[in-house]
Parts: structure tokens; sequence; C-alpha cells
């Protein structure tokens, strides 16, 4: 078993001075904490691999392909391979776990 603390996490993050913290790395999957500071602009390109993205805090909007939507804490969006989104219209400082699979190259 692991356990992460979302406290610990997000003090390691801000420690590294990143915006993505890679905490876990299996076979099948990886983890990450994404941060988007209010007003910031996300710049990640697409992905190889399916992600789920849970906001854990903050307010923003996201694209992904065609489709907008805004969320916030608590909102799950999922991403297929190879399409394009972004996070965008930050309002509120953005916490977000990240979940791949197959793991992040």
């Amino acid at each position: 078993m692991k356990v992460f603390r979302l406290d610990d996490l997000e003090a390691e993050r801000a420690a590294n001075n990143g915006a993505y913290l890679s905490f876990l790395r299996e076979r099948n999957m990886s983890a990450g904490l994404y941060a988007l500071q209010t007003g910031e602009l996300d710049t990640q390109a697409p992905h190889g691999q399916d992600e789920i993205y849970l906001v854990v805090s903050g307010r923003a909007a996201i694209t992904v392909g065609e489709e907008t939507t805004t969320v916030a804490r608590g909102s799950v969006v999922y991403v297929p391979a190879g399409v394009a989104h972004r996070f965008h219209h930050v309002t509120e400082d953005l916490r977000v776990m990240v979940v791949f699979s197959p793991p992040e190259a």
C-alpha cells in the first residue's frame, strides 16, 4: 500500500517550483498533482495516455477537443489519449490530481 497526503504533495510540488509533481508510477498507471495560479496559462500539449483529472481545489474552465465546461472542487474530467485539452480562465488557484493510464512517458 502507498498512501499520500495532498498537503504533503502540494508542499513538495511548491518546493520544487514546478506546476506538476509526479508522485506515483506503476505498471499500468501514474499520478501527479498539477497546479495553476489564478490567471495563469496552461501550456500542456496532448498526451499519449488517457487521463483523469480530479479537481482538488480552485475554479477554471477546461476545453477538451471541441467541448468546454467549467470545473471546480470535486469535478472529474476524462481526456482520451491524443486529444488537445487545456485549462483556462483560472479564476481561483487550481489544484488537480492527474491519473494517466498507461503511465506517463
